[in-house]
């Protein structure tokens, strides 16, 4: 599998990608350089904010649903303005937000977790219809929010842990309806090693693929949680894929320089850029914001 280099800024922290699906463009984040990134023509793009921002949702052509430290806003691409939405635990100043993503519903997930990584300072809320609602608390580092296409489930993380769950949700509304279950267990066994859960995305065929921090891959799981494949990229710390182009059978993901192993020095060289790679299969268009 040739795995290119779409965008080679190297990103702190980079995160969040989001292909627009009317505007044919992506766009992600770094969260430690407070920055929102894209491309448009072959031209680098970038917007700086004063706060951590982490992910993104469509509005609709000329505006974002952007996620913060601070709340939910809507963002202005054409005049790099703002509209606050829903405050999100905007006094918590040990507080940031991190992985998040549209559910097909119309609302969106996002999680919270401690600026230096504090154990069970994260929280997962879902915003729909001007709701704001907790999902679950005391976790660390919320990751892997997705949806399945048959609106039957959501999937996220807590990746301190290494485990993906599976929680049921009421297809009429989009809210849970019933307790998690155990989706990916990444802990160490005897013949596998450690992955790490960072971000994820389902495909069209109802498969995650899981972004896996340290591992340097994205790997694909089936709906019922059999490990399929794994694509390698040529750095390790591997953030959050998604898929887009024109017939989404391009896989987009993120990474990061922060954290990176001293002796691990073949990563180094992409480390935080964005890279592209033909996908086995098609994705979908994520979601439009209901605001």
């Amino acid at each position: 599998m040739t795995v290119t280099v779409f965008d080679s800024r190297s990103c702190i922290l980079g995160e969040g990608p989001l292909w627009h699906p009317l505007r044919q463009q992506l766009f992600w984040f770094d969260i430690v350089n407070c920055k929102l990134l894209s491309r448009l023509g072959g031209r680098p793009l970038e917007w700086q904010f004063e706060r951590h921002v982490s992910a993104a949702g469509w509005i609709d052509h000329g505006n974002l649903l952007v996620a913060s430290e601070t709340g939910l806003s809507r963002f202005n691409l054409e005049t790099g303005t703002e509209e606050m939405l829903c405050p999100i635990e905007a006094d918590r100043k040990a507080t940031r937000s991190n992985d998040g993503r549209a559910d097909p519903w119309g609302g969106f997930w996002i999680g919270t977790m401690g600026k230096a990584g504090e154990p069970e300072l994260g929280t997962l809320y879902r915003w729909a219809h001007g709701e704001l609602r907790i999902v679950e608390t005391g976790l660390t580092t919320p990751n892997a929010v997705c949806f399945d296409g048959d609106r039957a489930c959501a999937y996220y993380s807590d990746t301190k842990t290494r485990i993906v769950w599976r929680r049921p949700l009421d297809p009429q509304t989009g809210w849970p309806a019933g307790a998690k279950e155990v989706f990916l267990d990444l802990r160490a066994r005897e013949t596998e090693p450690e992955h790490k859960p960072d971000g994820a995305v389902v495909d069209a065929e109802g498969c995650l693929w899981s972004a896996q921090w340290g591992s340097a891959r994205v790997a694909r799981y089936s709906p019922c949680g059999k490990f399929l494949q794994a694509l390698d990229l040529p750095t390790g710390h591997a953030t959050c894929p998604a898929f887009g182009g024109p017939d989404f059978t391009t896989l987009f993901v993120t990474s990061a320089t922060q954290k990176l192993p001293e002796e691990a020095v073949e990563w180094r060289q992409t480390a935080g850029q964005t890279f592209a790679l033909k996908s086995p299969v098609h994705g979908r268009p994520e979601p439009q914001v209901q605001t």
